[in-house]
């Protein structure tokens, strides 16, 4: 063919393919995602993976995700988050405790999602309890619950079986908590019991959580306190703090506690706490069940073991005559460092789902967030998360208030102080109403 008759040949096939339409380069995304995880918590993180590709074929991008997820003990996880903030460089999407929207919603560090949840149907499922928790003290929501929980009394039976209980009294122990009939009071008597018997040792009666945490306040709940007023304040309540530590004290005096376990690593407060060979009573978090399962007795027989050697049950009325709990709700929040809130919200949505929630909960211990969890065969089947959701009608919330941390310690210095014997209840109060009015200027000590 001559190029004189190959020419007009060449300009129709190039016309041909202009009108043919080309597939545009999609936009690359980067979202980076941080979670602190336990050793059966790594849904946290790992659930952004398995939405990937779907949120990527919704948006029409290329999403790289960058998942960060380690144990890092609470504190310095959020400091991390906090410095980089202040430099502009946080995160897209942090997991932390709800509590902490107080500060970070102050401080602008998080971003307010009311405009935003509307536009993810997966959101209206959420259990509407757990977006009060969500809110600041602007009233404005600044979290996605990521899960609940509960924390409750645990209890060995192989040791109430030493101190003559029946196989029916202790199964009815839970029960009997619950409808206020037997008493934190009366737990302290039995633990004083165990220990006058050799049952277990002095100090082994019962234990709280080694160091300070949410877990601690519903004592004070339980004694009547009160952190807020009806208007947003600050509050300390004597008397409510006055009785918790002298109930501690006398504890001590008891032998039920010594502060043996004040200050201990975790993995030795488990270990002499889950196999039910030690400790009588002792309070923590749902989630321990199944860590316990997995890392402390699993070469026992694991969730099996724990079902015939430990009981779970409310935290036992104190003051107000009203079993008690505390509800920890973790929340996913959105940086205002983050360039790419849509696609930030649009995967946080892609795991709200019973699906994704259900391999977190499930195999962690956790409650669930949605209403349909609630329905599914596979949450329901789930005998230990049926036992701990019936807890939530009892539960309490810390507050979301930036000075929260600041009264937390406080309060905490004052259980440490009379549970090691360093301090009278009456001195520890005056201590921790002294280092309030330092710290929280503006708070209300009634």
């Amino acid at each position: 063919m001559s190029v004189r008759r190959l020419v007009p040949v060449l300009l129709i096939a190039a016309l041909l393919l202009a009108l043919v339409p080309t597939t545009a380069a999609q936009e690359t995304v980067t979202i980076r995602a941080r979670c602190r995880a336990g050793a059966t918590e790594e849904w946290r993180c790992n659930n952004f993976a398995e939405v990937e590709a779907e949120v990527e074929a919704a948006l029409g991008i290329d999403l790289q995700l960058e998942l960060i997820q380690d144990n890092l003990d609470w504190g310095p996880y959020k400091q991390e988050f906090q410095l980089s903030s202040e430099a502009g460089e946080a995160v897209d999407i942090i997991l932390s405790g709800h509590e902490d929207i107080g500060a970070w919603s102050v401080a602008g560090f998080v971003i307010p999602l009311d405009d935003l949840i509307p536009n993810y149907p997966e959101f209206a499922d959420v259990v509407p309890s757990l977006w009060e928790s969500m809110k600041a003290p602007d009233g404005k929501i600044y979290g996605i619950p990521q899960d609940a929980e509960a924390r409750p009394l645990y209890f060995s039976k192989p040791l109430l079986s030493d101190l003559g209980w029946s196989d029916e009294e202790i199964e009815a122990l839970p029960d009997k908590i619950m409808a206020g009939e037997f008493t934190f009071e009366d737990m302290l008597d039995t633990a004083q019991e165990a220990v006058e018997l050799g049952v277990v040792e002095e100090g082994h009666g019962y234990w709280h959580r080694p160091v300070n945490g949410p877990d601690l306040l519903y004592f004070y709940y339980g004694m009547g306190g009160s952190v807020l007023d009806d208007e947003g304040n600050m509050v300390f309540d004597k008397q409510a703090a006055l009785d918790v530590y002298t109930q501690f004290a006398d504890a001590r005096e008891r032998g039920v506690m010594n502060g043996s376990h004040l200050g201990i690593a975790w993995v030795d407060w488990h270990t002499a706490v889950a196999p039910g060979e030690k400790v009588l009573f002792a309070s923590g978090g749902t989630w321990f069940w199944f860590d316990w399962a997995l890392n402390y007795v699993g070469d026992r027989g694991g969730e099996d073991y724990l079902w015939e050697n430990i009981g779970a049950a409310l935290i036992p009325a104190m003051k107000t005559g009203k079993p008690i709990t505390l509800t920890h709700p973790l929340a996913y929040m959105v940086s205002s460092s983050s360039k790419n809130v849509d696609v930030a919200m649009a995967l946080l949505a892609a795991i709200t789902t019973p699906e994704a929630n259900n391999r977190h909960a499930i195999g962690s211990a956790h409650l669930g967030i949605l209403n349909a969890q609630l329905e599914s065969e596979e949450y329901k089947n789930a005998r230990f998360l049926s036992l701990a959701h019936a807890m939530l009608d009892y539960t309490t919330f810390i507050p979301n208030h930036p000075n929260w941390g600041a009264w937390s310690e406080a309060y905490w210095a004052g259980i440490q102080s009379v549970e090691s014997g360093e301090l009278s209840p009456e001195a520890a109060l005056d201590v921790v109403v002294s280092r309030l009015q330092n710290e929280i200027p503006d708070i209300i000590i009634r």
